[in-house]
């Protein structure tokens, strides 16, 4: 029953570091065009979720954790919208380094690896309840 335990709780940290990241992936995606209020303020910066591997005694192993979100230091995207309160000098404004198809795509992969991880969780209560099954017979 450890083993089954260790498993569940291994996969649990994934589930747990997939929502993290998701959630980071939703807010870049929710601020893609937030602009700054002047033209010398920043506008959003895209964020990036890394990932920590922690030894976990009581699992046996390794379990998965977000850590520090990091910041995408590329350089932010600028239109012409000499109209625009933020504008500057020139008549361009910055607006964040968010790119929506880099965006989807890292949601999608987040979902694929959450879903991997689900299936690793019903599976292993699966064979919890066969073993179990066959421990009363």
């Amino acid at each position: 029953m450890t083993d089954f335990l260790s498993s569940l709780k291994i996969a649990a940290s994934g589930l747990h570091a997939q929502n993290d990241r998701m959630r980071v992936i939703a807010e870049n995606i929710a601020n893609a065009d937030s602009a700054g209020k002047t033209p010398t303020e920043d506008p959003y910066r895209r964020r990036i979720p890394t990932f920590q591997a922690v030894m976990d005694a009581d699992a046996g192993g390794k379990t998965v954790r977000v850590g520090k979100i990091a910041l995408d230091m590329s350089a932010f995207e600028s239109r012409y919208e000499p109209g625009h309160p933020a504008a500057d000098a020139r008549g361009y404004v910055r607006y964040p380094n968010i790119d929506p198809l880099i965006e989807a795509m890292d949601m999608r992969e987040a979902q694929r690896s959450y879903e991997a991880n689900l299936n690793v969780v019903t599976v292993t209560r699966q064979m919890m309840g066969r073993t179990i099954d066959i421990l009363r017979a």
